[in-house]
């Protein structure tokens, strides 16, 4: 059974993984190796707090089709059976589309999704708003914010994201500004009991951001 939003809310302070995605000569997908990929990764952190993401930026998302999508998630879902949290990468530039993703990535028994902000096109802060709202809305499971200005060409800022927070299917931000002032400024603006300011670049942020109460 999947984690409840308020279980991902706890559970997500860990070390996130974000897979990567094996791929066959002929760029097709290696399922194989993917669950190899998997098991090797389940033997080393069950039982700790770790938490896998299949289909996030390291997993090349973006170079795969939907379908494609939904079956590297179904095939790391059933590979984990429940021993590690398994939030899914179900971004795209537009909402709809965003929506169809998680809602098939729920339907596949995630616990939870992880979302970039959405790019390519640059939304009005108000707009950016609407989308995670409309997203969180038709999800029964946790939605964390992936807010990485290098990839989506916008941050969202601190005031935003306290907004989002209030959301009870909204239960964290992967945070990858490099700005520390930023960091602090988001820390500082959204309550630790509603959202998980987590660092998204751990080897290169984490020695300040944990001085900051990064979990």
């Amino acid at each position: 059974m999947a984690l409840t939003p308020e279980e991902m809310r706890e559970k997500i302070n860990a070390v996130v993984v974000v897979m990567a995605t094996p791929f066959n000569e002929d760029g097709s997908i290696d399922f194989q190796g993917l669950k190899a990929t998997t098991q090797f990764l389940v033997d080393r952190c069950k039982d700790k707090r770790f938490v896998l993401v299949p289909t996030g930026s390291t997993g090349e998302y973006y170079a795969m089709s939907p379908d494609e999508q939904i079956k590297v998630i179904e095939t790391v879902i059933e590979t984990v059976d429940g021993q590690l949290p398994v939030v899914a990468g179900t971004a795209a530039a537009g909402t709809q589309q965003t929506i169809a993703l998680s809602q098939a990535a729920e339907k596949a028994g995630a616990d939870g999704v992880q979302v970039v902000l959405p790019f390519y096109h640059v939304p009005s802060e108000e707009g950016l708003y609407r989308h995670f709202v409309e997203v969180a809305d038709a999800l029964d499971i946790g939605l964390m914010i992936y807010n990485n200005p290098a990839v989506s060409k916008l941050w969202m800022p601190p005031h935003i994201m306290a907004r989002c927070s209030e959301h009870p299917h909204i239960v964290a931000d992967k945070e990858n500004t490099p700005d520390v002032t930023q960091y602090k400024a988001m820390r500082d603006a959204v309550d630790p009991k509603q959202m998980s300011v987590l660092c998204g670049l751990g080897d290169l942020q984490f020695a300040y951001e944990a001085a900051l109460g990064c979990p």
